[in-house]
C-alpha cells in the first residue's frame, strides 16, 4: 500500500545487479559501515588496527560466519574503526542448492532475475546474520551502535581483481589516515 501511495517516490533503488544471482557460486567482497561512520571498534596506531571489546565481537563474529553458513569460505577480512571489509566465497554446494560456478571467480554467463521468495543462502542473508549477531551482543550489552542498514559488494571476477582487493584489505589499516570517506 505504500508503494501505491508515494508512487515509489521514496523508494531507494537496490544497489545490487539486478540480473546476478548472489547466491551464484564466486568470491564477493563486502564493506559494512557502523552508522554515521562512528569509530567505535577500535583505532589506528601505526598502522595497526587495534580492537577494542566491540571491535573482537565483531571479528568474532564475523570468523563464525561459515559456523552458520557452511557454504561460505572467509577469505582476507579487516575490522577497522567504523566499518568491516571482508571477501567472501560462496562455494559450490549441491546438497544446499547453492554456489554455481566451476572456477570459483563470479562470471555473467547465465541471465538470471532476481526474485522474492526465501532469502536464506544468499549474499545478503550472510551480511545480515553477521550483522545480527554483533546487533545481539550489544543489545544484550546495552551499548549505543547501529549499522548503516546497506552494506556495499563487489563481485570479484577475475583473479587479477581478487588479487587487488585481497592487497586493499590487508593494507587497509595502514592506509586509514588516506581514506577520507571513513575518517
Amino acid at each position: 500500500m505504500g508503494d501505491l501511495l508515494f508512487k515509489n517516490k521514496y523508494r531507494v533503488p537496490s544497489a545490487r545487479l539486478t540480473d546476478w544471482d548472489y547466491s551464484a557460486g564466486g568470491f564477493y567482497f563486502v564493506t559494512v559501515c557502523v552508522k554515521q561512520h562512528e569509530c567505535i571498534f577500535g583505532g589506528i596506531n601505526n598502522g595497526v588496527m587495534c580492537l577494542n571489546r566491540l571491535g573482537a565481537v565483531v571479528y568474532k563474529c564475523w570468523k563464525e560466519i561459515p559456523q552458520h553458513f557452511p557454504f561460505v569460505r572467509l577469505g582476507e577480512f579487516v575490522v577497522m574503526p567504523n566499518h568491516v571489509h571482508g571477501i567472501l566465497e560462496i562455494c559450490e554446494n549441491k546438497n544446499l542448492g547453492v554456489g554455481v560456478e566451476t572456477q570459483n571467480i563470479a562470471s555473467l554467463q547465465t541471465p538470471y532475475k532476481n526474485k522474492f521468495g526465501p532469502q536464506s543462502k544468499n549474499l545478503s542473508s550472510i551480511v545480515r546474520g553477521f550483522k545480527i549477531g554483533v546487533t545481539k551482543y550489544t543489545n544484550q550489552n546495552n551499548i549505543d551502535f547501529q549499522w548503516l542498514s546497506r552494506f556495499h559488494d563487489h563481485i570479484i571476477r577475475n583473479e587479477q581483481s581478487l588479487y587487488n582487493i585481497r592487497k586493499y584489505t590487508i593494507n587497509n589499516p595502514a592506509n586509514w589516515r588516506l581514506d577520507k570517506f571513513f575518517n
